[in-house]
């Protein structure tokens, strides 16, 4: 990550001699290097309230994420993560990393479930930069390519996806 103190301006109840910052977390343009691979962390073990709550909350009725005698019957013998929380797990965890200064999110693709997460399962993800250029548009701005991965603790890859999005030029 990538950590800067922007000053902004001062309060009325501010001392003379005080300096006021405001933390700014993120990346320009061209602190993307081809090639680096950032390690998200920390990392994030996924609860019951976590998966049932998803579910529901995104309609999801596929009795395999909240219901133990039905998932009992399965080949997995009890409920899986709902794969959309763990997407939106992973892709949170990278935002302070890769995307926190985006202007906006342009696509992903070859999103790829790997293995199934479980409730207990502690998660990790790590980014490699796939492409970065110049935006033909936009002068200010650029888009960055990176190839996500969702690990468990145990190094097992349950995800792998790539995004691209667009970001400022420092300078801009």
């Amino acid at each position: 990550m990538v950590y800067n103190a922007t000053p902004v301006d001062s309060r009325p109840e501010d001392g003379p001699n005080t300096r006021r910052l405001r933390e700014t977390i993120g990346r320009a343009f061209e602190d993307f290097e081809i090639g680096d691979i950032y390690e998200h962390r920390p990392g994030r073990t996924i609860n019951e309230a976590d998966n049932s709550w998803f579910t529901l909350l995104t309609m999801n009725t596929h009795p395999l994420h909240f219901d133990h005698a039905f998932a009992a019957e399965t080949e997995f013998g009890k409920p899986l993560v709902n794969s959309c929380l763990t997407l939106s797990i992973v892709a949170g965890m990278t935002v302070s990393d890769t995307s926190q200064m985006a202007i906006a999110n342009l696509g992903w693709k070859d999103i790829k479930l790997t293995a199934p997460v479980f409730v207990g399962d502690t998660i990790y993800a790590e980014s490699e930069v796939l492409d970065k250029r110049a935006s033909n548009s936009r002068p200010t701005q650029g888009i960055v390519t990176v190839k996500t991965t969702g690990r468990k603790a145990d190094g097992t890859v349950f995800m792998t996806y790539e995004r691209s999005f667009l970001v400022a030029k420092r300078d801009a």
